[in-house]
């Protein structure tokens, strides 16, 4: 039992004189130096430039992605309000159409019977008028009965609204009353283009029967098309109606395209992200489309911010910081948490209060190289 105890004690002490510390021990030493002094020629040879950081208002990008989008009011759906055959169209996705244009002709025979009512309305709503007129000559001169001559009136009354209702049907197809007469009676109709633009689809065949429900065809008028861009809930503050957007789609990003936000909306999604709707100042028909991608870069300007040369932020031991002048050739490193960076100039935000002091503006890692060599 004694030579047991005896061997475990050696174990232990050899294993506690086999520590070392001393590389942990100078590398505590060497990240706790804060402070640097230069003599007067080694400041000239660095280049050290010193100051007091500015107040500046400062804008940053704000770089969104979104899609180009229609308004409803530009997106128009055709439709045949009675119904009846297809039987011709010429018609392919991405087609230009004027409005006015046919963009189909459609068959059916209640065309025929729709012409025929009004043209007998017609002939009717005369007949009735020419025995109003004769009734109401008979009734002033006390020739004719007050009920036939009322009997008379309510027909002609009658008449005149079966012909009016006849009419708004013939427009309803595309058909013009005045023009229409016992010789031109026809069991087709052209289904005509309501807007300038180009169809999107076209969801119709040769042949097929159409109900007043159905969908022929899909048109776009691109004279307002927008870009609608995503936004996340952090930066939607940021943003206000009016602001100048420039987009630009992946493909192409040296073509600029200048948009001006003209809605944001006021409700988020499951993203957490709204959405922003700009309006194309300039754009090119031939090359921007509804549903392409784009890219977009807004400037967003920030409050009154704290600004330094670039050069006056150091980076160590992923942390910023920057050297604060203390005299006689004294600085000691400061950190700092940084904002926005643009144009050689970045905003910080000091974890302590940096009023009226001066900092190094220019070559700050002259003094983090000489301050972490003297250490070691």
């Amino acid at each position: 039992m004694k030579s047991y105890s005896l061997i475990v004690l050696a174990l232990v002490l050899a294993s506690c004189g086999s520590k070392t510390e001393t590389p942990a021990t100078e590398t505590t030493e060497a990240s706790a130096v804060t402070e640097v002094t230069l003599d007067a020629q080694q400041l000239k040879n660095a280049g050290i430039t010193t100051g007091k950081p500015e107040q500046k208002s400062i804008s940053a990008t704000l770089k969104l992605n979104g899609v180009i989008d229609v308004p409803p009011q530009n997106m128009v759906s055709v439709s045949f309000p009675l119904g009846g055959y297809l039987k011709s169209t010429k018609l392919l996705p991405g087609m230009p159409v004027k409005k006015g244009e046919n963009l189909a002709i459609m068959e059916d025979a209640q065309f025929i019977q729709i012409q025929q009512d009004y043209l007998l309305a017609k002939a009717n709503a005369a007949l009735a008028e020419s025995e109003y007129q004769r009734q109401a000559a008979l009734n002033a001169d006390k020739a004719g009965s007050d009920k036939v001559f009322q009997q008379a009136k309510n027909n002609w009354e009658v008449q005149k609204i079966t012909l009016k209702a006849l009419e708004e049907k013939l427009r309803l197809i595309g058909l013009n009353p005045a023009e229409l007469t016992e010789e031109n009676i026809s069991r087709t109709v052209g289904v005509r283009s309501p807007i300038n633009g180009y169809v999107s689809k076209v969801n119709v065949n040769i042949g097929r029967y159409t109900a007043p429900t159905d969908v022929l065809f899909e048109l776009v008028n691109p004279a307002d098309i927008h870009l609608n861009l995503q936004v996340f809930e952090k930066d939607v503050a940021s943003l206000a109606i009016g602001q100048k957007v420039m987009a630009y789609t992946a493909d192409h990003p040296e073509q600029k395209y200048p948009a001006e936000i003209l809605l944001i909306s006021k409700n988020l999604d499951e993203n957490r992200a709204a959405e922003v709707h700009c309006h194309f100042q300039k754009y090119d028909h031939q090359k921007l489309f509804p549903g392409m991608f784009m890219n977009a870069e807004v400037a967003v300007v920030s409050e009154k911010a704290l600004v330094v040369p670039e050069g006056a932020v150091v980076r160590w031991q992923n942390e910023h910081f920057v050297f604060v002048e203390n005299g006689d050739g004294a600085f000691e490193m400061t950190p700092v948490e940084l904002g926005i960076a643009q144009k050689g100039e970045q905003q910080i935000l000091p974890k302590t209060d940096l009023t009226g002091k001066n900092l190094v503006l220019q070559n700050a890692y002259t003094l983090l190289m000489k301050m972490k060599n003297s250490a070691e």
